[in-house]
């Protein structure tokens, strides 16, 4: 060993010794500057592909959109059922009701009388935008950037290169002006087909903006701005400075959902403007990157390779943390922070971690604040009581981790495209294949080897918790299961084996080819080995019935044009509520939302007239016995034809650390990270304790060392003293 060796290890001891010292750590993956700063830290697995309101509807997206925009309207945080109140709006709108002639109706007239539905909304004065450089004005009032040249852009790559910014009101206009960009023809908004049946006039407005853009585009892709000031919309007008009015097609009342969502968040004129400008886009510098909000929080990072990060918006115009909740809330310390000024971190930062096993280690040392439980990690983490409820172990416990559970409203499916020619259709023969598969996938095998138990079988698309969702017997899909002895049981393999017979494909055999039949599964799926095995895992439940699986992995961007396209032939997918009501489930089925056709949420591209029909009927009823028939015969149709293989309601379970307060689940609201509160002087002290360099080995390492050479170093004295003699 080398002197220059040992010089390296009394380093190595001496940084360990001075990290321990400075109340930092070695591994600690964030700047030694923040150790203590008031932050939350968050993971992230996929790249966020829209959050351009308008195109946005994913829960990794909506995690950024939901703390960017406001809506007028939001969920409480802490009451359930869940109950919607005011964010930037003044109150929670009452419709009007119109007959046909637009003369007033009563609040309590039938439904088949209604024409119309109208819903003045009045937002608060004086909310203001974050900074923003499309608000930037010079001296006499002009627009700093929005009239870029090229030259203008040679030194620009992100949007914090622009020196100056702005901010300016919120007013009505900005409202409707997102309502008339989910038209626009260049932005594919997902909930268009369903905003065009009840919107007044959103369908003829959709065909003027798509020709008024073919006229300024002439071909052109980029530097095209459609000024949307210049075209009214017949259902959504301004009335003042802070009204404006939506006049809807008949009785709506989930309209009042869709008004907590960042569809009907506001955007600026002056914003769509800037971004438009060509060159913006080969730059990512986009609505699509860089969202422009009023919100608690604004983006200020977005490099989705590494880290985006959310910062406190100092024009934040404040809110306060709710003061009631449910009864056992207090006890709980939900309300402990009752009354005070929102939002409490000041900055969120989002970590890219792809694989589950690195995220898991770095909450267990506390450099991730919360951590959902994966398979793997599920024994080290979760033990149960003798009742059989669900608790931490003692090593959680040590560190003063707790759990929450809550049962989720959401569906995780495989679904079947019904364009393709083998799966899809409406014939006998694709029918009979899809309910064999159906029974096949054994989803009670799946909930208990990856899911830890931590779900139920989905009888259908309603999930327990939303209206339309029956115990017992009556919610028994028929087609895959046998009510025996007070309970679902999957039917045995030989009824899907003889469904597939009747298909055409006996024993698994496609006739056109004699070799065994051949689907095709997408997957946004990763390498990490639990994904491995969960994949080998439906490759068996396909050999089942001799069917030959092929999983054609991607990342989320390559899936979603997949989807968008009708390229997959089946796939995977969930939905979590956006509201609390049957109709944000079924709609996933409904014809006109096919996403190939409409780019609406029907991923399945499933269309059934007497299903459509129904769901006509079916979403504009209060929830009533006659309303559940409805829902009942729905049901009943969409088992039989089988668009989707109906998977399981998960029931999630949530990881928090001692110094992370308010984490109350809540599957309606998005935006719950003003509600969160840290204690960072408890968290840098569990760090350095939970991550204290061992440093012993590198000592004994040293002595070792200085023992080993102390013969060799006393001849080299004695040496010298010769030879000074």
């Amino acid at each position: 060993m080398t002197h220059l060796s040992l010089r390296s290890f009394l380093c190595a001891v001496s940084l360990a010794t001075l990290a321990a010292c400075s109340g930092d750590t070695l591994n600690n993956p964030y700047p030694a500057r923040d150790s203590h700063a008031n932050v939350v830290y968050k993971p992230f697995s996929e790249r966020p592909k829209h959050l351009d309101p308008a195109q946005s509807f994913s829960a990794a997206e909506s995690e950024f959109t939901a703390q960017i925009y406001e809506p007028v309207l939001q969920y409480h945080y802490l009451k359930r059922p869940y109950e919607l109140i005011p964010l930037a709006a003044t109150a929670v709108p009452k419709p009007a009701y119109l007959d046909k002639d637009d003369k007033p109706l009563p609040d309590n007239a039938d439904a088949a009388r209604i024409a119309f539905s109208v819903y003045d909304i009045r937002i608060q004065p004086g909310i203001k935008y974050q900074p923003h450089p499309a608000f930037a004005q010079d001296e006499q009032g002009r627009y700093r950037y929005h009239a870029l040249t090229s030259e203008d852009l040679q030194k620009t790559k992100e949007l914090r290169d622009f020196k100056f910014t702005g901010t300016r009101e919120l007013v009505a206009d900005d409202y409707v002006y997102e309502i008339k960009r989910l038209a626009h023809p260049k932005l594919h908004s997902p909930i268009f087909g369903v905003m065009a049946e009840y919107i007044v006039g959103l369908p003829e407005y959709s065909e003027l903006l798509k020709k008024e853009y073919a006229k300024i585009a002439q071909g052109k892709e980029d530097g095209v701005y459609l000024d949307l000031t210049q075209f009214p919309l017949a259902g959504v007008q301004v009335l003042d400075t802070y009204t404006y009015r939506i006049k809807i097609k008949g009785k709506y009342p989930q309209l009042l959902y869709w008004l907590a969502m960042p569809f009907f968040a506001p955007i600026p004129h002056e914003a769509d403007r800037f971004y438009a400008q060509a060159g913006m886009k080969q730059r990512n510098i986009t609505l699509d990157w860089y969202p422009v909000g009023t919100g608690p929080y604004m983006l200020t990072v977005n490099n989705p390779n590494r880290e985006m990060v959310l910062e406190r918006n100092p024009n934040f115009h404040g809110e306060t943390y709710p003061i009631e909740g449910e009864p056992e809330d207090a006890s709980k310390g939900f309300l402990a922070d009752a009354g005070k000024p929102l939002p409490f971190v000041d900055r969120v930062v989002f970590k890219l971690e792809k694989e589950s096993i690195p995220y898991w280690n770095k909450f267990l040392q506390g450099y991730f604040d919360t951590s959902g439980i994966s398979s793997t990690s599920f024994d080290q983490a979760i033990q149960f009581t003798s009742a059989g409820e669900a608790t931490v172990t003692d090593a959680m416990k040590a560190k003063n981790i707790r759990l929450e559970t809550a049962v989720s409203a959401s569906i995780y499916y495989m679904g079947f495209n019904m364009l393709d020619p083998v799966v899809g259709g409406s014939s006998e023969r694709a029918r009979k294949l899809r309910q064999a598969l159906s029974i096949a996938l054994d989803y009670e095998e799946y909930i208990s080897i990856f899911r830890n138990g931590r779900g139920t079988a989905a009888q259908g698309p309603v999930p327990p918790g939303i209206f339309g969702y029956i115990e017992g017997a009556r919610s028994v899909n028929p087609v895959v299961y046998d009510w025996v002895n007070n309970e679902a049981r999957r039917k045995p393999l030989a009824a899907a084996q003889k469904l597939l017979a009747e298909a055409g494909y006996k024993d698994g055999i496609d006739p056109e080819t004699g070799s065994a039949l051949t689907l095709n599964l997408d997957s946004t799926s990763d390498s990490a080995a639990d994904t491995k095995a969960r994949l080998d895992w439906m490759r068996k439940q396909f050999k089942k019935l001799n069917i030959q699986l092929v999983v054609r992995t991607t990342d989320y961007n390559r899936f979603q044009d997949k989807i968008l396209k009708g390229s997959a032939q089946l796939y995977e997918l969930g939905w979590g509520a956006d509201y609390p009501d049957p109709e944000n489930f079924l709609f996933l089925l409904y014809g006109p939302n096919g996403r190939v056709k409409f780019q609406g949420e029907n991923s399945s591209n499933y269309t059934n007239p007497q299903f459509d029909a129904l769901f006509k009927k079916m979403k504009n009823m209060d929830n009533s016995p006659e309303r559940q028939v409805v829902i009942d015969e729905m049901l009943n149709i969409v088992r039989v034809d089988a668009p989707w293989i109906w998977g399981f309601h998960s029931k999630d379970f949530g990881l928090f650390h001692e110094w992370y307060k308010n984490a109350k689940p809540n599957d309606m609201a998005n935006n719950t990270l003003k509600y969160k509160r840290v204690d960072p002087e408890l968290r840098a002290q569990k760090r350095v304790e939970w991550n204290a360099p061992v440093t012993w080995p590198v000592w004994l390492m040293v002595a070792i060392l200085l023992l080993g050479t102390a013969p060799a170093f006393v001849i080299y004295r004695r040496h010298e003293k010769r030879a000074a003699r």
